[in-house]
């Protein structure tokens, strides 16, 4: 039980580890603005009373935001690592392949879409941006690079 648990955690921390790596390189190589997490602990911070802002800038801010912010994105990641080991089952960790880490992939960019952008008050899916086709199109990499992480992890320590 023991191994199947810090398998679990390993994987979705992996993942988390090559998403990050993932976005570093898009800011080196292509002056992509790198990931800010104050914004989401502020939010993270406020959902105690709050889902749905209108513009989290807006709510008062929070000392350790960004250290929330990074926190919860590590902890939502560890969280998918379990969710796929649960979905995939013991057998997958023995013998990974990428589909299952894929699909897992795709569904939490929904997440983002669905919850996170429209608490942040960016909309669905972020549709009140100024570019929101170009923020999906970076989400669908980003998760499918996660997805990535996923299975490589899970390869790495099967």
């Amino acid at each position: 039980m023991f191994d199947i648990v810090w398998r679990s955690l390993a994987i979705g921390i992996g993942a988390t580890v090559l998403m990050d790596i993932w976005a570093f390189f898009l800011h080196v190589a292509f002056a992509q603005p790198r990931p800010n997490w104050g914004p989401v602990g502020r939010w993270v911070w406020h959902l105690r009373n709050k889902v749905f802002h209108d513009d989290i800038a807006d709510a008062s801010p929070y000392a350790q935001e960004v250290a929330l912010g990074w926190a919860f994105h590590y902890a939502v990641g560890i969280a998918y690592g379990i969710i796929l080991v649960l979905l995939a089952g013991t057998a997958w960790l023995a013998a990974p392949t990428f589909l299952p880490a894929f699909i897992l992939g795709m569904v939490t960019v929904g997440a983002g879409w669905f919850l996170l952008a429209p608490g942040m008050g960016a909309g669905w899916a972020a549709s009140k941006r100024p570019n929101p086709m170009q923020v999906r199109a970076l989400n669908l990499v980003s998760h499918t690079v996660f997805a990535l992480g996923l299975y490589g992890t899970a390869l790495l320590i099967r």
